[in-house]
Protein backbone atom coordinates (compact mmCIF):
# COMPACT_ATOMS: atom_id res chain seq x y z
CA UNK A 1 0.00 0.00 0.00
CA UNK A 2 2.89 2.49 1.02
CA UNK A 3 4.53 1.99 -2.45
CA UNK A 4 1.53 3.24 -4.13
CA UNK A 5 1.03 6.46 -1.88
CA UNK A 6 4.49 7.23 -1.35
CA UNK A 7 4.94 8.50 -5.09
CA UNK A 8 1.26 10.37 -5.27
CA UNK A 9 2.09 12.14 -1.69
CA UNK A 10 4.37 14.76 -3.09
CA UNK A 11 1.68 16.06 -5.07
CA UNK A 12 -1.30 16.10 -2.84
CA UNK A 13 1.21 18.22 -0.20
CA UNK A 14 1.66 20.82 -3.42
CA UNK A 15 -1.94 21.15 -3.63
CA UNK A 16 -2.81 21.39 0.22
CA UNK A 17 0.41 24.05 0.19
CA UNK A 18 -1.12 25.82 -2.78
CA UNK A 19 -4.79 25.97 -1.57
CA UNK A 20 -3.36 27.35 1.82
CA UNK A 21 -1.30 30.21 0.45
CA UNK A 22 -4.67 30.93 -1.83
CA UNK A 23 -6.86 31.28 1.57
CA UNK A 24 -4.36 32.73 3.47
CA UNK A 25 -4.25 35.59 0.76
CA UNK A 26 -8.25 35.97 0.45
CA UNK A 27 -8.26 36.07 4.09
CA UNK A 28 -5.19 38.45 5.01
CA UNK A 29 -3.04 36.40 6.91
CA UNK A 30 0.65 35.64 6.90
CA UNK A 31 0.86 31.97 8.34
CA UNK A 32 -1.50 29.25 9.13
CA UNK A 33 -2.02 27.48 11.77
CA UNK A 34 -3.77 23.88 12.29
CA UNK A 35 -4.13 22.27 15.88
CA UNK A 36 -4.85 18.56 15.49
CA UNK A 37 -6.88 18.40 18.76
CA UNK A 38 -7.33 16.85 21.76
CA UNK A 39 -9.82 14.24 23.11
CA UNK A 40 -12.34 15.91 25.26
CA UNK A 41 -13.35 15.40 29.21
CA UNK A 42 -16.44 13.69 30.13
CA UNK A 43 -18.68 16.07 31.87
CA UNK A 44 -17.46 15.67 35.75
CA UNK A 45 -15.12 12.95 35.18
CA UNK A 46 -11.24 12.52 34.31
CA UNK A 47 -11.67 9.95 31.67
CA UNK A 48 -11.57 11.02 28.60
CA UNK A 49 -13.68 10.64 24.90
CA UNK A 50 -11.99 8.99 21.89
CA UNK A 51 -9.55 10.90 20.29
CA UNK A 52 -10.33 11.95 16.74
CA UNK A 53 -7.80 14.04 14.64
CA UNK A 54 -8.96 17.18 13.08
CA UNK A 55 -9.79 16.53 9.50
CA UNK A 56 -8.24 20.12 8.54
CA UNK A 57 -4.90 18.29 10.23
CA UNK A 58 -5.16 14.98 8.47
CA UNK A 59 -5.40 16.63 5.11
CA UNK A 60 -1.65 17.41 5.05
CA UNK A 61 -0.33 14.27 6.28
CA UNK A 62 -1.51 10.74 7.47
CA UNK A 63 -1.07 11.00 11.33
CA UNK A 64 -4.57 9.78 13.12
CA UNK A 65 -2.28 9.84 16.56
CA UNK A 66 -1.27 13.26 17.36
CA UNK A 67 -2.85 15.04 19.78
CA UNK A 68 -1.77 17.94 21.31
CA UNK A 69 0.17 18.68 17.75
CA UNK A 70 0.06 20.94 15.37
CA UNK A 71 1.04 21.93 11.57
CA UNK A 72 2.22 25.92 10.74
CA UNK A 73 2.56 27.15 7.45
CA UNK A 74 4.09 30.02 5.97
CA UNK A 75 3.80 30.34 1.88
CA UNK A 76 7.39 30.28 0.71
CA UNK A 77 8.57 27.63 3.22
CA UNK A 78 8.30 24.34 4.27
CA UNK A 79 5.62 22.85 6.44
CA UNK A 80 6.12 22.37 10.03
CA UNK A 81 4.86 19.60 12.22
CA UNK A 82 5.02 20.62 15.36
CA UNK A 83 5.01 16.83 17.33
CA UNK A 84 3.75 15.93 20.73
CA UNK A 85 5.32 13.30 22.42
CA UNK A 86 4.78 13.85 25.60
CA UNK A 87 6.54 11.92 29.16
CA UNK A 88 3.84 10.33 30.23
CA UNK A 89 4.15 6.28 31.51
CA UNK A 90 0.33 6.19 32.34
CA UNK A 91 -0.11 6.01 28.56
CA UNK A 92 0.95 4.87 25.13
CA UNK A 93 2.85 7.90 23.89
CA UNK A 94 2.87 8.27 20.04
CA UNK A 95 5.44 6.85 18.08
CA UNK A 96 7.60 9.51 16.62
CA UNK A 97 6.60 9.90 13.09
CA UNK A 98 8.24 7.81 10.35
CA UNK A 99 7.18 7.00 6.44
CA UNK A 100 6.95 8.21 3.25
CA UNK A 101 5.18 11.63 3.85
CA UNK A 102 7.93 12.80 6.81
CA UNK A 103 10.12 14.81 4.00
CA UNK A 104 7.40 17.28 2.68
CA UNK A 105 7.86 18.68 6.72
CA UNK A 106 9.98 20.23 8.62
CA UNK A 107 9.51 17.88 11.98
CA UNK A 108 10.01 19.04 15.56
CA UNK A 109 9.23 16.53 17.92
CA UNK A 110 8.49 18.82 21.29
CA UNK A 111 7.32 17.25 25.33
CA UNK A 112 5.19 19.81 26.40
CA UNK A 113 2.47 22.06 24.84
CA UNK A 114 4.24 25.40 25.98
CA UNK A 115 6.87 23.94 24.24
CA UNK A 116 4.53 23.03 21.04
CA UNK A 117 3.54 26.73 21.24
CA UNK A 118 7.21 28.48 21.39
CA UNK A 119 7.38 26.76 17.71
CA UNK A 120 4.54 28.34 16.11
CA UNK A 121 4.70 31.54 14.10
CA UNK A 122 4.11 34.51 15.67
CA UNK A 123 1.98 37.53 13.58
CA UNK A 124 -1.18 37.59 11.51
CA UNK A 125 -1.89 33.75 12.03
CA UNK A 126 -5.41 32.01 10.95
CA UNK A 127 -5.40 29.49 13.58
CA UNK A 128 -7.50 26.38 12.95
CA UNK A 129 -8.98 24.39 15.62
CA UNK A 130 -11.46 23.57 18.28
CA UNK A 131 -11.96 25.20 21.73
CA UNK A 132 -10.80 22.26 23.70
CA UNK A 133 -7.13 22.25 21.58
CA UNK A 134 -6.86 25.71 22.70
CA UNK A 135 -3.12 26.02 24.94
CA UNK A 136 -1.90 29.53 26.47
CA UNK A 137 -1.18 32.02 23.89
CA UNK A 138 -2.97 30.59 20.81
CA UNK A 139 -6.83 31.71 20.16
CA UNK A 140 -8.38 30.17 17.45
CA UNK A 141 -10.25 32.25 15.08
CA UNK A 142 -11.30 29.85 12.50
CA UNK A 143 -11.47 32.54 9.91
CA UNK A 144 -14.52 32.22 7.28
CA UNK A 145 -12.82 33.23 4.69
CA UNK A 146 -10.31 30.88 5.08
CA UNK A 147 -12.39 27.98 5.80
CA UNK A 148 -14.70 28.70 3.41
CA UNK A 149 -11.90 28.29 0.55
CA UNK A 150 -10.38 25.25 1.87
CA UNK A 151 -13.65 23.29 2.37
CA UNK A 152 -14.76 24.24 -1.02
CA UNK A 153 -11.63 22.83 -2.83
CA UNK A 154 -11.22 19.73 -0.34
CA UNK A 155 -14.06 18.57 -2.33
CA UNK A 156 -11.30 17.54 -5.67
CA UNK A 157 -9.89 14.45 -4.06
CA UNK A 158 -5.79 14.00 -5.45
CA UNK A 159 -4.75 10.67 -6.88
CA UNK A 160 -3.58 10.11 -3.31
CA UNK A 161 -6.85 10.71 -1.33
CA UNK A 162 -8.31 8.65 -3.71
CA UNK A 163 -5.73 5.65 -3.14
CA UNK A 164 -6.48 6.05 0.49
CA UNK A 165 -10.59 6.12 -0.64
CA UNK A 166 -10.03 2.78 -2.14
CA UNK A 167 -8.35 0.82 0.81
CA UNK A 168 -10.90 2.20 2.99
CA UNK A 169 -13.73 0.73 0.77
CA UNK A 170 -11.56 -2.57 0.53
CA UNK A 171 -11.08 -2.80 4.37
CA UNK A 172 -15.49 -1.79 4.42
CA UNK A 173 -16.61 -4.17 1.91
CA UNK A 174 -14.56 -7.40 3.34
CA UNK A 175 -16.26 -6.01 6.55
CA UNK A 176 -19.40 -6.27 5.14
CA UNK A 177 -19.03 -9.47 4.16
CA UNK A 178 -18.55 -10.93 7.43
CA UNK A 179 -21.39 -9.07 8.71
CA UNK A 180 -23.92 -10.64 6.15
CA UNK A 181 -22.43 -14.26 7.23
CA UNK A 182 -23.24 -13.43 10.74
CA UNK A 183 -26.89 -12.42 10.21
CA UNK A 184 -26.94 -15.97 8.58
CA UNK A 185 -25.54 -17.91 10.71
CA UNK A 186 -28.30 -16.31 13.27
CA UNK A 187 -26.37 -13.61 15.48
CA UNK A 188 -27.46 -10.84 17.06
CA UNK A 189 -27.25 -7.15 16.22
CA UNK A 190 -24.14 -7.11 18.80
CA UNK A 191 -22.64 -10.22 17.45
CA UNK A 192 -22.81 -9.45 13.58
CA UNK A 193 -21.54 -5.78 14.57
CA UNK A 194 -18.67 -7.38 16.73
CA UNK A 195 -17.75 -9.83 13.18
CA UNK A 196 -17.70 -6.14 11.43
CA UNK A 197 -15.38 -5.10 13.73
CA UNK A 198 -12.89 -8.38 13.46
CA UNK A 199 -13.15 -8.71 9.66
CA UNK A 200 -12.33 -4.93 9.30
CA UNK A 201 -9.51 -5.19 12.32
CA UNK A 202 -10.62 -1.49 13.22
CA UNK A 203 -12.48 -0.76 17.14
CA UNK A 204 -15.17 1.63 17.39
CA UNK A 205 -13.15 4.65 17.87
CA UNK A 206 -11.83 3.90 14.42
CA UNK A 207 -14.10 3.95 12.29
CA UNK A 208 -15.44 7.09 10.72
CA UNK A 209 -18.85 6.66 12.47
CA UNK A 210 -21.26 4.91 14.75
CA UNK A 211 -22.14 1.82 12.48
CA UNK A 212 -26.16 1.05 11.91
CA UNK A 213 -26.74 -2.40 12.35
CA UNK A 214 -30.40 -2.61 12.24
CA UNK A 215 -32.50 -6.47 12.77
CA UNK A 216 -35.83 -6.75 11.34
CA UNK A 217 -38.30 -3.69 12.45
CA UNK A 218 -34.81 -1.92 13.52
CA UNK A 219 -34.30 -1.04 9.65
CA UNK A 220 -36.83 1.63 10.08
CA UNK A 221 -34.93 3.70 11.98
CA UNK A 222 -32.55 5.99 10.14
CA UNK A 223 -29.83 6.51 12.74
CA UNK A 224 -30.19 2.81 14.61
CA UNK A 225 -27.45 2.73 17.20
CA UNK A 226 -28.62 0.27 19.55
CA UNK A 227 -27.37 -2.69 19.42
CA UNK A 228 -29.94 -6.05 20.97
CA UNK A 229 -27.86 -8.69 22.49
CA UNK A 230 -30.22 -11.63 21.73
CA UNK A 231 -31.29 -12.20 17.91
CA UNK A 232 -34.82 -12.33 17.23
CA UNK A 233 -37.03 -15.21 17.23
CA UNK A 234 -36.34 -14.84 13.59
CA UNK A 235 -34.41 -12.72 11.54
CA UNK A 236 -36.35 -11.66 8.46
CA UNK A 237 -33.79 -9.09 7.18
CA UNK A 238 -30.20 -6.91 8.19
CA UNK A 239 -30.55 -3.60 6.98
CA UNK A 240 -25.86 -2.70 8.19
CA UNK A 241 -24.99 0.83 7.40
CA UNK A 242 -20.84 0.85 8.84
CA UNK A 243 -17.80 2.06 6.98
CA UNK A 244 -14.08 2.06 7.68
CA UNK A 245 -10.95 4.06 7.88
CA UNK A 246 -7.68 4.70 5.93
CA UNK A 247 -4.96 6.78 7.18
CA UNK A 248 -8.14 9.52 8.14
CA UNK A 249 -10.24 8.92 4.60
CA UNK A 250 -14.03 7.18 5.21
CA UNK A 251 -15.34 4.91 3.32
CA UNK A 252 -19.62 4.74 3.80
CA UNK A 253 -21.45 1.87 2.49
CA UNK A 254 -24.78 0.25 3.52
CA UNK A 255 -26.50 -3.02 2.62
CA UNK A 256 -29.75 -4.52 3.38
CA UNK A 257 -30.10 -8.08 2.96
CA UNK A 258 -33.19 -10.61 3.32
CA UNK A 259 -33.56 -13.95 4.85
CA UNK A 260 -33.78 -17.33 2.69
CA UNK A 261 -37.27 -17.59 3.05
CA UNK A 262 -38.29 -13.69 2.86
CA UNK A 263 -38.79 -13.86 -1.12
CA UNK A 264 -40.78 -10.68 -1.62
CA UNK A 265 -38.43 -8.69 0.39
CA UNK A 266 -36.14 -9.94 -1.66
CA UNK A 267 -37.26 -8.69 -4.69
CA UNK A 268 -37.90 -5.49 -3.77
CA UNK A 269 -34.58 -4.95 -2.34
CA UNK A 270 -33.31 -6.02 -6.13
CA UNK A 271 -35.28 -3.29 -7.63
CA UNK A 272 -33.53 -1.08 -5.53
CA UNK A 273 -30.03 -2.35 -6.14
CA UNK A 274 -30.96 -1.79 -9.52
CA UNK A 275 -32.26 1.36 -8.92
CA UNK A 276 -29.29 2.68 -6.92
CA UNK A 277 -26.79 1.36 -9.23
CA UNK A 278 -28.50 3.56 -12.37
CA UNK A 279 -28.41 6.57 -9.75
CA UNK A 280 -24.58 5.93 -9.41
CA UNK A 281 -24.07 5.60 -13.24
CA UNK A 282 -25.43 9.37 -13.29
CA UNK A 283 -22.81 10.79 -11.00
CA UNK A 284 -21.52 12.97 -13.92
CA UNK A 285 -19.54 16.04 -14.43
CA UNK A 286 -21.95 18.73 -14.89
CA UNK A 287 -25.01 17.63 -13.45
CA UNK A 288 -26.55 19.04 -10.38
CA UNK A 289 -26.42 16.71 -7.31
CA UNK A 290 -30.24 17.94 -6.74
CA UNK A 291 -31.09 16.23 -10.02
CA UNK A 292 -29.91 13.04 -8.89
CA UNK A 293 -31.76 13.66 -5.95
CA UNK A 294 -35.42 13.80 -7.45
CA UNK A 295 -34.61 11.44 -10.29
CA UNK A 296 -34.25 9.03 -7.04
CA UNK A 297 -37.27 9.77 -5.67
CA UNK A 298 -39.40 9.29 -9.33
CA UNK A 299 -37.71 5.65 -9.67
CA UNK A 300 -39.08 5.10 -6.32
CA UNK A 301 -42.23 6.31 -7.53
CA UNK A 302 -42.17 3.55 -10.01
CA UNK A 303 -40.77 0.99 -7.96
CA UNK A 304 -43.58 1.43 -5.53
CA UNK A 305 -46.28 1.41 -8.30
CA UNK A 306 -44.65 -1.99 -10.02
CA UNK A 307 -44.80 -3.30 -6.48
CA UNK A 308 -48.50 -2.69 -6.13
CA UNK A 309 -47.80 -0.23 -3.06
CA UNK A 310 -49.13 2.83 -4.75
CA UNK A 311 -52.09 3.77 -7.38
CA UNK A 312 -50.49 7.23 -8.88
CA UNK A 313 -48.05 8.28 -11.53
CA UNK A 314 -44.66 8.76 -10.28
CA UNK A 315 -44.82 12.66 -10.25
CA UNK A 316 -48.21 12.71 -8.86
CA UNK A 317 -46.14 10.68 -6.08
CA UNK A 318 -43.69 13.19 -6.02
CA UNK A 319 -45.65 16.10 -5.56
CA UNK A 320 -47.85 14.96 -2.98
CA UNK A 321 -44.88 13.75 -0.60
CA UNK A 322 -45.72 10.24 -0.66
CA UNK A 323 -42.21 9.40 -1.92
CA UNK A 324 -40.65 11.64 1.07
CA UNK A 325 -42.46 9.24 3.24
CA UNK A 326 -41.22 6.42 2.31
CA UNK A 327 -37.54 8.03 0.95
CA UNK A 328 -37.16 11.09 3.90
CA UNK A 329 -33.23 11.47 3.88
CA UNK A 330 -31.08 12.94 1.01
CA UNK A 331 -29.66 10.70 -1.84
CA UNK A 332 -25.91 11.19 -0.33
CA UNK A 333 -23.93 13.34 0.56
CA UNK A 334 -19.95 14.33 0.07
CA UNK A 335 -16.83 12.39 1.52
CA UNK A 336 -13.57 11.99 2.38
CA UNK A 337 -12.00 12.98 5.28
CA UNK A 338 -14.96 13.18 7.00
CA UNK A 339 -18.10 10.89 6.21
CA UNK A 340 -20.43 13.50 5.90
CA UNK A 341 -17.79 15.87 4.14
CA UNK A 342 -17.70 19.73 4.20
CA UNK A 343 -18.37 21.62 0.73
CA UNK A 344 -21.61 19.81 0.44
CA UNK A 345 -23.72 23.36 -0.60
CA UNK A 346 -20.89 25.39 -2.10
CA UNK A 347 -21.79 27.29 -5.03
CA UNK A 348 -18.16 28.63 -4.83
CA UNK A 349 -15.46 29.32 -2.69
CA UNK A 350 -16.31 32.63 -1.05
CA UNK A 351 -19.46 30.85 1.04
CA UNK A 352 -21.95 31.57 -1.48
CA UNK A 353 -24.28 28.26 -1.30
CA UNK A 354 -27.01 25.98 -3.36
CA UNK A 355 -30.22 25.84 -1.89
CA UNK A 356 -32.13 22.50 -1.17
CA UNK A 357 -35.23 21.77 -3.54
CA UNK A 358 -38.75 22.68 -1.70
CA UNK A 359 -39.67 19.71 0.56
CA UNK A 360 -36.51 17.56 0.61
CA UNK A 361 -35.09 19.27 4.12
CA UNK A 362 -32.34 16.75 4.86
CA UNK A 363 -30.44 16.60 1.59
CA UNK A 364 -27.05 17.26 2.77
CA UNK A 365 -25.33 17.88 -1.13
CA UNK A 366 -26.43 20.71 -3.48
CA UNK A 367 -23.31 20.89 -5.14
CA UNK A 368 -22.97 20.91 -9.30
CA UNK A 369 -20.43 17.78 -9.48
CA UNK A 370 -17.08 17.68 -11.02
CA UNK A 371 -14.22 15.56 -11.72
CA UNK A 372 -12.58 14.23 -8.50
CA UNK A 373 -15.36 15.04 -6.12
CA UNK A 374 -16.22 11.40 -4.17
CA UNK A 375 -20.08 11.34 -3.18
CA UNK A 376 -22.34 8.94 -1.97
CA UNK A 377 -25.33 7.00 -3.55
CA UNK A 378 -27.90 5.80 -0.68
CA UNK A 379 -31.57 5.95 -1.85
CA UNK A 380 -33.90 4.16 0.73
CA UNK A 381 -37.18 2.52 1.27
CA UNK A 382 -38.66 2.40 4.74
CA UNK A 383 -41.78 1.66 6.27
CA UNK A 384 -41.50 3.95 8.97
CA UNK A 385 -45.01 4.19 11.60
CA UNK A 386 -44.37 7.89 12.27
CA UNK A 387 -44.56 8.87 8.45
CA UNK A 388 -47.38 6.11 7.43
CA UNK A 389 -49.15 8.17 10.34
CA UNK A 390 -49.12 11.14 9.00
CA UNK A 391 -49.32 9.87 4.99
CA UNK A 392 -52.93 8.32 6.45
CA UNK A 393 -54.40 11.66 6.98
CA UNK A 394 -53.96 12.69 3.77
CA UNK A 395 -56.25 12.29 0.77
CA UNK A 396 -53.95 10.74 -1.03
CA UNK A 397 -54.19 7.63 1.03
CA UNK A 398 -56.41 6.01 -1.30
CA UNK A 399 -53.90 5.39 -3.59
CA UNK A 400 -51.82 3.34 -1.37
CA UNK A 401 -52.51 -0.25 -0.62
CA UNK A 402 -52.24 0.04 3.25
CA UNK A 403 -52.32 -4.11 3.69
CA UNK A 404 -49.21 -4.42 1.54
CA UNK A 405 -47.97 -1.61 3.56
CA UNK A 406 -48.46 -3.16 7.12
CA UNK A 407 -47.27 -6.57 5.37
CA UNK A 408 -43.75 -4.97 4.72
CA UNK A 409 -43.22 -3.15 8.16
CA UNK A 410 -41.70 -6.27 9.95
CA UNK A 411 -38.70 -5.82 7.51
CA UNK A 412 -38.02 -2.39 8.60
CA UNK A 413 -36.66 -0.95 5.26
CA UNK A 414 -34.21 -0.76 2.66
CA UNK A 415 -30.84 1.23 2.42
CA UNK A 416 -28.58 0.45 -0.39
CA UNK A 417 -25.40 2.72 -0.62
CA UNK A 418 -21.75 3.16 -2.57
CA UNK A 419 -19.01 5.56 -2.95
CA UNK A 420 -18.94 6.97 -6.17
CA UNK A 421 -16.15 9.09 -7.88
CA UNK A 422 -16.81 11.53 -10.56
CA UNK A 423 -14.77 11.74 -13.60
CA UNK A 424 -14.40 13.10 -16.81
CA UNK A 425 -16.13 9.78 -17.71
CA UNK A 426 -17.81 6.96 -16.15
CA UNK A 427 -18.05 7.25 -12.60
CA UNK A 428 -15.85 5.29 -10.55
CA UNK A 429 -17.52 3.31 -8.25
CA UNK A 430 -14.84 2.71 -5.00
CA UNK A 431 -17.68 0.32 -3.51
CA UNK A 432 -18.39 -2.29 -6.16
CA UNK A 433 -14.69 -2.25 -7.76
CA UNK A 434 -13.60 -3.15 -4.20
CA UNK A 435 -16.59 -5.82 -3.62
CA UNK A 436 -15.65 -7.59 -6.72
CA UNK A 437 -12.01 -7.19 -6.21
CA UNK A 438 -12.47 -9.05 -3.11
CA UNK A 439 -14.83 -11.78 -3.82
CA UNK A 440 -11.87 -12.28 -6.67
CA UNK A 441 -9.02 -12.85 -4.12
CA UNK A 442 -11.59 -15.22 -2.21
CA UNK A 443 -12.43 -12.89 0.60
Amino acid sequence: MHDRLAPLYPAHLASVQHHAEQALARGGFDHLLIAAGMPGVKFLDDNHYPYAVSPPFKHWLPLTNAPGSWIAYTPGRKPKLIFLQPRDYWHVVPDAPAGYWVDGFDIVVVRTAEDAVAELPQGRCASIGEANAAVAGITFNNPPAVLDYLHYHRAYKTPYELELMRAASRIGTRAHRAAEQAFRAGASELGIHQAYLAAAGQIDAELPYSSIVALNEHGAVLHYMDFTRQPPARARSLLIDAGASASGYASDITRTHAAADAGEFQALIDAMDANQQSQAAMVRSGRPYAELHLHAHRQLAALLKDHGFIRMEAESALESGVTRAFFPHGLGHSIGLQVHDVGGFAKNDRGDTVQRPDGHPYLRMTRTLEPGMVVTIEPGLYFIEMLLAELRDKPVAKDIDWNKVEAFKQYGGIRIEDDVVCTDGEPENLTRDAWRAGIGNGE
